[in-house]
């Protein structure tokens, strides 16, 4: 079998799918006063062995003063707050940009070097809008916390370090391979063997329970969010397109060299403590409790990871839908009647989507005939197993 590794990741044409859903007003808590815009100032901490380096000694790059040689002139922030930069560009003496890797609300993610480690790292910039960086330093300490209790760092992505550069808040990680998403995307969303399903369904629930040992909540499960450890893979027959032609015109499907995976993005993760009242989660992978308004808790967890295994063994999102009512009615398709006990406790912004108190308006309240058939195609929880 060849052996290879995937290079093209993360692809120049990014999916379509819905991202985590944007933070509303009555998220966010009243905004404080910007800080001031230090340009050229470094400050932060960095990350070993499960604690914080001293920068006691003279070479360490953060400092509070003016920067050493090396670093790009000053240049403004895009007009929506993200930083501007040119790969084969320092950023800050340290590490050299090599590519972009990804862009999100929080900002960007780039791939480095780091001139002192001699390693290839990801570094992910937060724009320099107040809210995001207050939510960088949560995760941070999210991060922090999790690096202390993984011994080994099997399970989360590891922090290296992080600093404030040119009013960046700026968090270093571990380069990982590609996410799972990515894989199937690459793989033209051909499924993995229920063997492999099973060992990535193992670690994440492994890790999920890690986590809410902890009393965090990642809330954001997806597989965008699960990166495997290495890149590379292998090419092996496709035996179910060995019969008939291929879109691609190809009879392999490539499969990972190693099933070790971790989680990431802690952006979004709360402590089990905090209010549980606002929406979280991407849609396809929301739980119906966050729906219907009933807060939630570490069972939202569950549930994403419930969708990520079928989605593993299909090669396709389970729930794809962008509209609350056609996502309960397709969650009754495949699962059968929601609870009466969650149908009847619904926040009042979800009882439009009953009638009579207890019965989705469905299908009377299906908003187009396409809507009608996204939901009917679907095959009961037990035949989507039978069929893998």
């Amino acid at each position: 079998m060849e052996t290879q590794r995937i290079i093209e990741f993360p692809h120049k044409n990014m999916d379509k799918r819905p991202r985590k859903r944007p933070r509303l007003t009555w998220d966010m808590p009243p905004p404080l006063p910007p800080p001031k815009v230090l340009p050229a100032i470094y400050c932060g901490q960095e990350f070993g062995n499960g604690g914080i380096a001293n920068f006691s000694y003279p070479n360490n790059m953060f400092y509070r003063g003016i920067p050493c040689n090396g670093s790009p002139p000053w240049r403004p922030d895009d007009k929506d707050g993200h930083y501007v930069f040119a790969v084969g560009e320092n950023l800050t003496p340290r590490y050299r940009i090599l590519s972009k890797m990804g862009e999100g609300t929080f900002g960007q993610v780039l791939e480095c070097f780091d001139n002192e480690k001699q390693e290839v790292v990801a570094i992910k910039i937060v724009r320099s809008i107040h809210k995001y960086r207050e939510a960088a330093m949560i995760e941070i300490d999210v991060l922090q916390r999790l690096a202390r209790h993984d011994v080994g760092g099997a399970r989360c992505v590891q922090i290296r370090n992080w600093f404030d550069y040119r009013n960046h808040i700026c968090i270093v990680f571990e380069k990982l391979g590609p996410s799972l998403y990515d894989f199937l995307r690459k793989n033209s969303y051909r499924s993995f063997p229920i063997d492999l399903v099973r060992e990535l369904g193992r670690q994440i629930l492994e890790s999920v329970a890690f986590m809410h040992d902890l009393q965090l909540i990642h809330t954001d499960l997806k597989p965008e969010n699960i990166l495997l450890v290495s890149s590379e893979y292998i090419k092996v027959p496709d035996y179910k397109f060995l019969s008939r032609s291929t879109k691609d015109g190809s009879y392999f499907k490539n499969l990972p060299k190693s099933s070790a995976i971790k989680l990431i993005d802690f952006g979004s993760t709360t402590f089990e403590h905090q209010d549980h009242s606002y929406v979280v989660s991407t849609r396809h992978y929301r739980a119906p409790e966050v729906i219907l308004g009933l807060g939630w808790n570490y069972p939202c967890d569950l549930w994403s990871v419930g969708c990520i295994l079928v989605e593993l063994c299909s090669g396709e999102a389970l729930f794809q839908t962008h509209e609350n009512l056609e996502h309960l009615a397709m969650m009754e398709r495949v699962l059968g009647p929601l609870p009466q006990h969650m149908v009847l406790r619904a926040d009042r912004r979800a009882e439009k989507y009953f009638r009579r108190g207890t019965r989705l308006d469905w299908p009377d309240g299906a908003t187009s005939k396409e809507s009608l058939r996204a939901v009917w195609k679907l095959p009961r929880l037990p035949f989507m197993c039978c069929r893998t």
